[in-house]
């Protein structure tokens, strides 16, 4: 009968702890969650350059596109997707969904959305800008709005996204953008 008495306080970390999940001593998951925020604010506010970077970057892995085509992209998608995966996840908490929509989401990820929302806000976004669900945290739409304000294509924003196809997750979109392009460009000179 004791042990249905509930205490107050959060519980997580009781529950965690007696689950034998490893909790460094000394480090918060808030104090952790804030660092990772704090670059994904930063990649927010740098959106127009990184925009830039981003063009820059994709023109380079499309002249890429005869070596990967020649190792095959199936070879390819491992490294790359390691690589992708630490790149982004450092700078905008990346969840590899698998396509990325970070350059018309002003480089802020959709997928933390806590109701991973890919066209725009919920219903719920309090009235100083933050999340109903995490109420600690500003909305991920707040941020993406702003930062597609400071984008040369910032009106890609009121594009509508696909809806997440699940099957793609934890996979390369550097590769498949590229592949996309890439058949694009082949398409467009066999017309000419």
């Amino acid at each position: 009968m004791a042990d249905a008495i509930q205490k107050p306080g959060n519980a997580a970390p009781g529950a965690k702890a007696a689950s034998g999940a490893y909790t460094p001593a000394g480090v918060s998951p808030n104090r952790r969650a804030r660092r990772k925020y704090t670059v994904r604010l930063w990649a927010v506010r740098h959106s127009r350059f990184l925009e830039w970077f981003y063009h820059r970057f994709a023109d380079a892995f499309l002249l890429l596109h005869p070596l990967w085509k020649k190792i095959g992209y199936d070879r390819v998608e491992r490294p790359i997707t390691f690589v992708e995966r630490n790149v982004k996840g450092f700078l905008f908490d990346c969840r590899m969904c698998g396509q990325c929509a970070l350059s018309s989401t002003g480089m802020s990820c959709p997928m933390n959305c806590p109701k991973q929302l890919r066209n725009g806000p919920c219903g719920g976004v309090r009235a100083n800008g933050n999340c109903e669900v995490e109420p600690d945290m500003p909305c991920v739409w707040v941020q993406a709005w702003n930062g597609s304000r400071n984008m040369i294509q910032g009106d890609a924003i009121l594009k509508v996204q696909k809806p997440v196809n699940q099957s793609l997750r934890e996979t390369s979109s550097w590769l498949r953008v590229t592949a996309e392009a890439a058949a694009a460009r082949e398409a467009a000179k066999k017309e000419a």
